[in-house]
Formats: structure tokens, sequence, C-alpha cells
């Protein structure tokens, strides 16, 4: 007699000699409030699951590592493409990022009203802005490169000698059809 053949007779449901019967939402209802682990198995070894569950624990790390900067990912993504790229226009640099314009013109609001970034006429093209740095916006982000660069020797530790670089360059192949 298994588990399962003992959840129902215990239950009161009926079985029949070597067959088993369905499980009544009652008990399915009691072994849900047992409290058990759940079982995920069917999910990992899942790429984007495990894509995802990377991410979040990632990002995690990152928002608690950055919430002295008052900055998010994009955000700070966005200071780091400016400050290697000063004076392109911002659609190119939402575009290189993958976010949306509108959501770009938003964010970039955000960081001339803190003073990080502003935009000034492109000198190539009246219609669009070039975006720059502003002096507060290089030195904050000299300061939040840096505590980037210790996530990265932080997560190569946890990853071991060359598992970071690897990941790295699996992650590349992934993306490379974008």
């Amino acid at each position: 007699m298994d588990a399962y053949d003992s959840d129902e007779r215990t239950s009161g449901a009926a079985t029949t000699p070597g067959r088993r019967s369905r499980r009544t939402a009652a008990d399915l209802d009691e072994t849900a409030e047992s409290g058990g682990d759940l079982d995920l198995s069917g999910l990992t070894g899942v790429v984007g699951y495990r894509l995802r569950r990377a991410q979040l624990a990632v990002f995690e790390d990152f928002n608690r590592r950055f919430q002295r900067f008052d900055l998010k990912p994009a955000q700070y993504s966005a200071l780091l493409v400016i400050g290697d790229n000063p004076g392109r226009k911002q659609s190119e640099i939402a575009a290189a990022l993958g976010i949306q314009r509108p959501n770009f013109v938003a964010m970039l609001d955000e960081l001339e009203r803190r003073g990080l970034a502003e935009r000034t006429r492109s000198t190539t093209d009246r219609r669009s802005h070039a975006v720059v740095l502003t002096e507060h916006g290089r030195r904050l982000l000299a300061e939040a490169r840096a505590e980037q660069a210790q996530q990265e020797t932080d997560l190569g530790d946890l990853l071991g000698p060359g598992g970071r670089d690897a990941l790295v360059s699996l992650l590349h192949r992934l993306t490379q059809a974008e």
C-alpha cells in the first residue's frame, strides 16, 4: 500500500482492489494545506525559468547595492551608455538599450530632474536631442561603476573560476539573434 492508497482509505474514498479512485477536491485541499514543498521539477531544467530566476536574483542584489544611488537597472544602463557615448541622439540610446521611446523620454526627464543628464540640440539634426551627462552625473556614474564592478566580482566568486565569463558568453549567444 502506497501513500496515495493510504490517503484515500483514511479519507473514506472508495477503492477497488488494484485500482485507484480519483482524489476528491477535499483531499486535494487537505494536501495543499499541509504546507509541503511544491514540486517544481517540471521547471528546474527549463532555460527560461532559470534565466528569469537568475535575473531576479541579480536584480535584487543590484537594487540593494544601488539603493544609495537611487538608480534602477535601466537608469544605470542609460547613464552608462550616455557616459560612454556623449552627444548621441536619445533615440539611438533608447534603441540600443531596447527601451521604447516614450519610456526612455520619461526616464531622461527623471535623470534631467535629478541633474544627472541633459539634452542639447543635436548639431547634425535640429529635430533631435543629443544627450550628455552633467558633472554630477559623471561623478555618480563613476561611483556606480565601482559598485557594479564589485557585483561582477562577487558573481564571479559565486560562479567559480571561469563561470562568470562562460555564463556571459552563453547569454551573448542567446541574444545574438537580436
